[in-house]
């Protein structure tokens, strides 16, 4: 399986913005759908935004998020990104990024993720 580290958290304000960075090794992500995953505290982790792997078919989870967050994805850098955009207080948590959820297996492993929290 592959390996993904990401980048890019931080604490960041209400109203200001964030890029977080998922750099992928191992495996080609031009092979995935790829997505973002949060996992706050006390909750399971679950899926934030995702991207089919030529980039044309976005979804996103909820409403909120779809008016506030981008997820892009550089194939040749092998790196999804989400830029998030004005954040709210369901923001904070530990973002992860991986495959779609296919056929009962991820096709990376977890990486340590990167903290994001909200100050107002």
């Amino acid at each position: 399986q592959g390996q993904l580290d990401e980048s890019g958290g931080g604490l960041v304000q209400a109203g200001s913005s964030l890029r977080l960075s998922c750099a992928a090794s191992g495996r080609n992500i031009s092979d995935y759908n790829m997505a973002w995953y949060r996992q706050a505290p006390g909750k399971e982790r679950e899926i934030v935004a995702s991207i089919s792997w030529s980039g044309a078919n976005i979804n996103y989870a909820t409403y909120s998020v779809k008016h506030r967050f981008t997820i892009i994805r550089d194939n040749a850098k092998n790196t999804p990104y989400t830029q998030m955009n004005s954040p709210e207080p369901e923001d904070p948590g530990m973002y992860y990024c991986n495959s779609v959820y296919h056929i009962g297996t991820y096709y990376f492993n977890w990486g340590q993720g990167t903290q994001v929290t909200v100050s107002s």
